[in-house]
């Protein structure tokens, strides 16, 4: 595989007074991403593509398990067709057309919009695969994929603060034994998630301020494995009393994953009292336990055990760019506040990253490319900060039992206040030309708070 032309001042992206060489090695880059899940797989893939030199570091190897609903709204699949991959049924692929939503006595479909922006269908394969899909396309791309890299604290330029490389263990595959390697790099993209021990190591953490949500989920065999739709319920209740039931503040769904089981899971918002002090499995598995029994979803049915992950919500850890470093996906928080969805916005994410990148990359001075990575959280600003904020607001609403009650039990009557909603939830508007829903959506998000 030939290798890209590399900038020849290796650490002088941050300070105009060094101008050192840096050799090229194996573990020296243009770029380092670090996680290669769908936000740094994306990341790698664009900017190998461009040319650069990229090393993706992922701290497990492929297949490997991710909790998820595994459902893919038509944002994610845009993301997956620009990038090549084969979504066909044949290459294992499962289509929805909808969303069917359930709750206050309703049961009703919704198709995805009709829209110029986007297709008219969602998808459906289990992470596992799908993170692998990703990185191997980054690979095909030129990418260097290094698998069972646990990476570290960052290297830090005591002279500029600038990150320059990274700290890792390298793991053999048929070996425990970790070796010590360190990788350098003018830029670092953190793409390692929730945590983002990346990001902690460059003093970058969590805001408080942000919502946070938690999805728990598992897989059943069941006779409902080959949906056309994916299905949310809005009303959740906790059922294990004393006392009376309690409506959460949060949805569970049912998703088919065509292979004969069912994805069933829950994701809750912390907007709530009752998000500290309950155990979501429990709800989960009483959740399951209410559902009709020729769904099979019971615990004999079950063929993994109930996992858990962090939704971090809304920008939750900023700014998304500094000294060297950029955040993308789970580690700059752009899980939508509105219904929990990540892979779309962390395959966004990596491309509007990557394309600042690359831009920066061809700048000739220092100050010149500073000015252009900067441009990164500006960008993610403009194109989500307005939703974003919408969506915050709309977390601290329904974070209200009785707001979501109502909400439930009166939207739901109302095809057209829903089909408005599926639209706001989901973020699918075209930006320009679209329909009255799409230019009052439009309209909202863009004179929203950007923050």
């Amino acid at each position: 595989m030939s290798r890209a032309r590399r900038h020849p001042h290796f650490e002088s992206w941050g300070d105009p007074a060094v101008t050192e060489t840096q050799p090229l090695t194996e573990h020296t880059a243009d770029v380092i991403v670090v996680g290669a899940g769908p936000a740094g797989s994306t990341t790698a893939y664009y900017l190998a593509k461009a040319g650069l030199d990229v090393l993706l570091l992922e701290k497990t190897a492929f297949p490997r398990e991710k909790v998820c609903g595994d459902g893919l709204t038509p944002r994610a699949t845009k993301q997956l067709v620009s990038m090549g991959i084969d979504i066909s049924e044949e290459a294992g692929w499962l289509r929805n057309k909808g969303l069917r939503i359930i709750g206050g006595g309703v049961r009703l479909q919704l198709d995805w919009p009709d829209l110029a922006s986007y297709p008219d269908y969602g998808l459906v394969r289990k992470r596992d695969d799908f993170d692998e899909q990703l990185a191997r396309q980054a690979q095909k791309a030129g990418a260097r994929l290094y698998e069972r890299c646990n990476v570290g604290a960052p290297v830090i330029d005591d002279r500029t603060g600038r990150i320059t490389g990274v700290h890792a263990k390298l793991g053999d595959a048929d070996s425990k034994e970790k070796r010590d390697v360190t990788f350098h790099a003018p830029l670092v993209v953190a793409a390692d998630g929730n945590s983002s021990r990346l990001s902690l190591g460059m003093g970058l953490h969590r805001r408080e301020d942000r919502p946070m949500g938690v999805a728990v989920r598992t897989y059943f065999t069941s006779p409902r494995h080959d949906d056309d739709y994916l299905e949310s319920w809005l009303e959740l209740w906790d059922r294990r009393g004393p006392g009376e039931d309690r409506l959460l503040p949060g949805y569970g769904w049912v998703f088919g994953m065509g292979d004969g089981t069912s994805n069933v899971g829950l994701g809750v918002l912390n907007t709530s009292n009752s998000f500290k002090e309950l155990d979501w499995r429990e709800v989960l598995k009483a959740w399951c336990a209410s559902m009709p029994e020729e769904w099979g979803y019971t615990p004999d049915n079950m063929t993994t055990p109930i996992r858990g992950a962090a939704l971090p919500m809304a920008f939750n850890r900023q700014p998304h760019y500094t000294k060297g470093l950029l955040l993308v996906g789970d580690a700059g928080g752009l899980v939508n506040p509105f219904n929990g969805e990540g892979i779309a916005y962390a395959m966004e994410s990596g491309q509007i990253a990557a394309d600042v990148i690359v831009q920066a990359h061809a700048r000739t001075t220092p100050a010149q490319r500073e000015m252009a990575l900067h441009r990164y959280p500006r960008v993610l600003k403009d194109t989500y900060g307005g939703y974003y904020t919408l969506g915050r607001a709309f977390v601290k609403l329904i974070g209200n039992p009785k707001v979501m009650k109502i909400a439930t039990q009166r939207g739901l009557t109302h095809p057209l206040l829903m089909k408005f909603t599926l639209k706001m939830l989901a973020n699918l508007t075209d930006p320009t030309g679209g329909d009255a829903m799409d230019r009052v959506i439009n309209g909202l998000s863009k004179v929203a708070p950007k923050a």
